[in-house]
């Protein structure tokens, strides 16, 4: 008997020291807001305002409402989601809560190939142009030493590493503030035109038509808040701490980017600012006293910052799925010390390096919103499908008709989206369909066969 019962202790220790540890619950409401906003207010604002107004034309600013007013919808969804369910797999937990783990693999998946495609990305733009303006180094060179030591800020700590963001997102902040004051300036010594601020359409296209058309790609903007969700297990009281730091980072988000809107059109002629790549540059030149590297040094910033944010997001999905069943077990592999997922951030640090040293990454980051939509799609639902299960205790509810405008705004913004994005946005789709059937089929498997275990045990049994 003494045997027996030591067996088992012995078992139950051994079953508690193979089960994933819970990451640090270091995350503060403060920090997770300066999270949020520094992954929204990313590098796209530096090149966003231009293009809205090749599409929108002078008032920019419309656009911008209607993009944070869809994305308010999805972000609703989130907040419940994400409180109901404070769990780092984020949209993929959601969805297998909601669908099944078939489901719950193509939205991680979907939500990792957008995540890691950005990362690479954005890991190449910082070894471009913007860098280009100080000092010029091979950008595969620049791109695989910026991924990894963005890798060891992110194994150092969740808590480091959004200090740096809150430092960083001071800085865009800054950058940004600083745009608006010398359009306030160009308008008091009476070089700007506040009538382009009512400028709505193109030659090509109506008021209604481009407002939709410019909403399209304000929308790209407002992309970042959805990343959030995967540090909800490592924030203090997510329950109370998670809506506040969502909305209210949304809201100064949006706010920033209406006054830049409006600083841009007023300060620069539509044309000119719609034919710029730099169109936050443009209203530098024309205030004049401030140094045109003042922005390269600040776009680094953004970029750095951005692809911190979502490094943290893409290893923490990558943890979450792994810990529901759907990626290898290895990937649950948590650093003693610092309690970080050392080896999902290993994996997807060398995807992203993979894909900035291939050059493939051009081609696959117009399909980044896309699968967010995707994502988004199943979110919303999953809000609805999830309304019977009580979850893990109170959580903020968010109104039943939300939910289903976010469904229609999903719908809605995907049919705006090109033919030739929505082929190769298909083909990795296509590609997480084929990896999640596969993935079911080895979980049942594995569960066929521990249940035909267990019922050989139970037959050879005296009876």
């Amino acid at each position: 008997m003494a045997r027996r019962v030591g067996h088992e202790a012995g078992t139950r220790a051994r079953g508690a020291a193979q089960e994933p540890k819970a990451l640090k619950r270091a995350l503060t409401t403060p920090l997770l807001y300066f999270f949020i906003l520094g992954d929204v207010l990313g590098a796209g604002v530096y090149v966003l305002v231009g293009q809205v107004a090749a599409d929108a034309g002078g008032a920019v600013w419309v656009p911008l409402v209607v993009a944070l007013l869809l994305a308010l919808l999805t972000a609703a969804s989130y907040a419940e989601l994400a409180t109901k369910y404070p769990r780092a797999g984020g949209a993929s937990h959601y969805a297998t809560r909601a669908f099944g783990p078939f489901a719950g693999f193509v939205a991680g998946f979907c939500m990792l190939a957008a995540g890691i495609v950005s990362v690479a990305a954005l890991a190449r733009g910082f070894g471009g142009d913007y860098l280009s303006a100080f000092v010029t180094l091979p950008v595969a060179l620049v791109a695989v030493v910026f991924l990894a030591l963005l890798a060891l800020v992110n194994v150092r700590g969740i808590k480091e590493s959004t200090r740096a963001n809150v430092v960083a997102t001071v800085v865009e902040v800054g950058g940004l503030a600083v745009v608006v004051v010398l359009g306030a300036w160009l308008l008091l010594r009476g070089d700007g035109d506040l009538g382009r601020l009512t400028d709505l359409g193109t030659p090509e296209k109506g008021a209604a038509a481009a407002v939709l058309s410019g909403s399209v790609l304000a929308y790209y903007s407002f992309v970042g808040f959805e990343t959030s969700v995967n540090v909800a297990e490592e924030t203090r009281n997510p329950r109370r701490s998670y809506p506040r730091a969502l909305f209210g980072a949304l809201a100064t988000a949006g706010a920033v980017y209406v006054l830049v809107g409006l600083a841009a059109s007023a300060a620069v002629p539509t044309a000119q600012l719609a034919g710029s790549s730099g169109p936050l540059l443009e209203v530098v030149k024309e205030a004049g006293g401030v140094p045109p590297k003042l922005f390269s040094a600040v776009a680094l910033v953004a970029v750095a910052n951005g692809a911190l944010l979502t490094g943290i997001m893409s290893s923490r999905l990558a943890y979450g799925m792994a810990k529901d069943g759907l990626l290898p077990g290895v990937l649950t592999k948590v650093l003693p010390g610092r309690r970080t997922p050392w080896a999902a951030i290993a994996v997807t640090t060398g995807l992203a390096m993979l894909l900035a040293l291939t050059g493939s990454v051009a081609t696959l980051a117009s399909t980044l919103v896309l699968l967010l939509l995707v994502v988004f799609l199943m979110v919303n639902t999953a809000v609805l499908v999830l309304r019977r299960d009580p979850g893990e205790g109170d959580h903020f509810r968010t109104p039943g008709v939300l939910p289903v405008l976010g469904i229609a705004s999903c719908v809605l913004l995907a049919t705006q989206i090109e033919a030739a994005v929505w082929l190769r946005g298909l083909a990795i789709v296509a590609a997480g369909v084929v990896l999640a059937a596969i993935s079911v089929a080895r979980r049942s498997r594995r569960t066929n066969e521990g249940e035909g275990r267990r019922a050989d045990v139970d037959a050879s049994r005296p009876g």
